[in-house]
């Protein structure tokens, strides 16, 4: 980090500091001669790691928090508050209140209940939980391109799951899903907007259409795509679905994805603020208007850390969700270097990428090969000679029918249902569109090198 993030950390230490300098003195526990030692070993090990912050690495889900969320935390945690009750965390908690109801007004839902989560593994627990609570005998159906922990919730909720399949773009099967609604055994359906593997949008603009003709609840799953509804470069299609958010019964995003926060920090928001008899609070009304908001009594996790909500009220000051804003033209940068990415893989002789551009900012491609299991096999050695050119990727087991273009699709022995190796590219860092042709020089000499190593 640079000195002027140490400066202006040590700066506002002193300005908490004086809040209870009235205090008797009470002397800071020394670390040690040996503190130094064992940092210096913390630093050593943590070399075992990919770069995730720099723009080269452009694998899995990993965006390195903003400086300020980075300073903020700190500063909270001289304090450590613990935002399950105001004795345990009075000015974090008021600063959950804020940043929450920002989220919600980001998501046109200016009446809702809501809270700040560990993750988003725990916030659509509760999101299900809800669900489950309203319709304790129907089922939770997902996309097959959902991720894999709604299927674990339902589990743990002992609650009926339902997988339904995904179309070519990888988005639900309207047709399927309607007919299992038909059936009336179904309590929710769930919604994902930016699958993990591809980054689908899920038509929720449709699935709202449906719930006027069959009665379900309608939970979004926004952990990664959410904050994309400020992204003024999505696709009409893709547009369409963002904007019928407002009509979902709660949704879940995360702000340690696209919110530039550290791990972890997911949030839950119910657009009913009744749901909240259901954490056997008497008046839920009555408790959002009170000055002695206990975030504890709307929330199935007790202790929770007050510095998240602290990094995500400074984060939402310094850049405000604002469409045409600094912080949504950090997501138009990805989507737009996904879009670029995209076009130079079609246009590769080694690469197969699908038909349909990326939705977000999400890229996958396979090797063109004879056979899936071939292409599979050149991803993998692709995927270890990128490494080698410090060019950090992902591997994804993907379904071929997401490359409806590819040499053995029309093959004897072929499946609809067979995977292929893909490889894969988060473009989630604003910076990977100026670092575009780094990655794409990085990329294709890593395939040349492989191509050219097969044996002919």
């Amino acid at each position: 980090m640079s000195d002027e993030f140490f400066k202006l950390l040590a700066e506002s230490q002193k300005t908490l500091d004086e809040a209870f300098a009235h205090l008797p003195p009470n002397p800071a526990t020394p670390l040690g001669e040996a503190a130094s030692s064992i940092l210096q070993q913390v630093a050593t090990r943590l070399h075992d790691n990919y770069p995730y912050a720099h723009p080269l690495y452009a694998g899995q889900m990993l965006k390195p928090p903003h400086p300020i969320a980075r300073a903020a935390y700190a500063l909270a945690m001289s304090v450590n508050p613990n935002n399950h009750a105001l004795d345990g965390g009075r000015a974090s908690s008021a600063m959950e209140i804020e940043a929450v109801a920002t989220l919600a007004k980001m998501f046109d839902m200016p009446q809702h209940l809501g809270h700040l989560t560990s993750g988003g593994t725990f916030a659509n627990l509760e999101a299900l939980w809800v669900a489950g609570q309203y319709a304790p005998e129907k089922a939770i159906v997902a996309s097959d391109q959902a991720h894999y922990t709604h299927s674990r919730i339902t589990g743990v909720l002992d609650l009926p799951f339902i997988s339904v399949p995904s179309d070519e773009r990888g988005r639900m099967d309207l047709a399927v899903l309607e007919s299992l609604l038909k059936t009336d055994n179904i309590g929710t359906v769930v919604v994902t907007l930016g699958t993990t593997a591809i980054g689908s949008v899920d038509p929720l603009d449709h699935i709202v259409a449906l719930q006027k003709k069959y009665s379900f609840r309608i939970h979004v799953d926004a952990a990664y795509g959410g904050y994309f509804t400020l992204d003024s470069n999505l696709s009409p299609e893709t547009r369409a679905a963002f904007d019928a958010i407002p009509h979902a019964d709660s949704i879940v995003i995360d702000p340690h994805k696209h919110g530039l926060q550290p791990y972890g920090c997911g949030c839950v928001l119910f657009r009913d603020p009744a749901v909240g008899r259901l954490y056997k609070h008497d008046s839920p009304y009555t408790y959002f208007s009170s000055k002695d908001l206990h975030l504890g009594e709307i929330s199935l996790e007790c202790s929770r850390a007050g510095a998240s909500a602290v990094a995500l009220w400074a984060t939402q000051q310094l850049l405000p969700y604002t469409p045409g804003g600094a912080f949504a033209k950090g997501l138009e940068s990805g989507h737009t270097a996904a879009l670029k990415l995209h076009k130079l893989l079609s246009e590769s002789p080694n690469f197969l990428a699908p038909e349909t551009p990326p939705e977000l900012d999400i890229v996958f491609w396979t090797v063109r090969a004879s056979t899936p299991a071939a292409s599979s096999a050149l991803a993998q050695q692709i995927f270890d000679e990128a490494a080698k050119r410090d060019l950090h990727l992902a591997l994804a087991k993907l379904p071929v029918r997401f490359f409806p273009q590819n040499s053995w699709r029309n093959s004897p022995e072929s499946n609809p249902q067979d995977t292929a190796t893909c490889l894969r590219s988060v473009l989630m860092k604003p910076e990977h569109l100026l670092w575009l042709d780094h990655l794409w020089q990085r990329l294709d000499a890593a395939a040349v090198a492989v191509v050219q190593s097969i044996p002919r």
